[in-house]
């Protein structure tokens, strides 16, 4: 149990800052992970709400690290 919460927090955030950094568009990012959360959750390991939630705010976390991430990055000047 401790595991998948653990997990719930961290993961996706983690996915949505490399899907950004990799695609250079948080967005883009944003909604890779939540097609992955879906199908997981269709797919039966995301079977409770509190880890659904988990999910929810591990995600809005990394959203907000990623825009913060690439807005710095811009202003580096090191974009492709």
């Amino acid at each position: 149990m401790w595991d998948q919460l653990i997990s719930a927090l961290l993961f996706p955030g983690l996915l949505v800052i490399i899907l950004s950094r990799i695609s250079y568009n948080r967005f883009v990012g944003l909604a890779l992970t939540i097609i992955l959360i879906a199908v997981s959750a269709r797919l039966g390991f995301t079977n409770t709400w509190y880890l659904i939630i988990l999910d929810a705010i591990s995600m809005t976390t990394g959203f907000i690290l990623a825009t913060h991430m690439l807005t710095r990055l811009r202003q580096s000047g090191r974009e492709w």
